[in-house]
C-alpha cells in the first residue's frame, strides 16, 4: 500500500537551467560556435559541458552548473586529447 511513497530526487530534478541557457551562459564568456554539449553528474553535482571552437580555431570547455548557472571551470583543450 505505500510503496514507493518517498521519491529521492534523481540528478535530472536538481537541473535548474535549460541547456540552452547554460550554451548562452558559456558563449558569453567564450565567443565562437559550440561543437558539442554534454551533461554529467561530477562528484553528485550535475554539470553541463560545452565545447567551443572560437574564431582563432582553439577550443575550449566551459563547464556550467546545471542548478545555479555559475560557470565552474574555463579550460582550452590540446590538440594531444
Amino acid at each position: 500500500m505505500y510503496g514507493n511513497y518517498y521519491h529521492a530526487p534523481g540528478p535530472m530534478t536538481r537541473q535548474r537551467i535549460s541547456m540552452q541557457q547554460a550554451q548562452e551562459i558559456a558563449l558569453a564568456r567564450v565567443p565562437g560556435q559550440i561543437v558539442h554539449v554534454d551533461m554529467e553528474l561530477e562528484h553528485g553535482v550535475l554539470v553541463y559541458e560545452i565545447f567551443i571552437l572560437t574564431s582563432g580555431n582553439r577550443l575550449f570547455e566551459v563547464e556550467v552548473l546545471a542548478k545555479s548557472g555559475r560557470i565552474l571551470k574555463i579550460e582550452e583543450e590540446d590538440d594531444e586529447d
